[in-house]
């Protein structure tokens, strides 16, 4: 479950983010989470609500926003979203594609009062 070890890493960034700012609380933490980074969102939100119990973010909320996967033909210079994970142009069927979206895993913004 490496969810469990991403909701770990969230915790440390926003309470080193935390130390740095001088916040006293932090209400909200959103996330952006690509489609082909395998993460379940249930499931790094359950780690996240274990992890946080005993911290300043114990009564902090975490959205997730979840991207579609996205890319740019090389070939026709198409823009599509890959739909069922089919990576093929659905304009000219080339496979030679550049993904543009769909790897993210990023905090996307912090809510805090200072």
């Amino acid at each position: 479950m490496h969810e469990l070890s991403i909701a770990s890493s969230i915790v440390k960034t926003v309470l080193q983010e935390v130390e740095n700012r001088n916040l006293k609380t932090v209400t909200l933490i959103s996330l952006r989470i690509g489609a082909l980074t395998d993460i379940v969102p249930d499931s790094l939100q359950f780690g996240f609500e274990v992890i946080k119990k005993d911290t300043l973010l114990a009564k902090t909320k975490l959205q997730i926003e979840t991207l579609s996967v996205k890319g740019c033909c090389n070939n026709c210079k198409n823009s599509f979203e890959v739909v069922e994970f089919i990576f093929i142009c659905p304009n000219c069927s080339s496979g030679d594609i550049d993904m543009n979206q769909g790897n993210e895993l990023e905090i996307a913004y912090i809510e805090a009062e200072d």
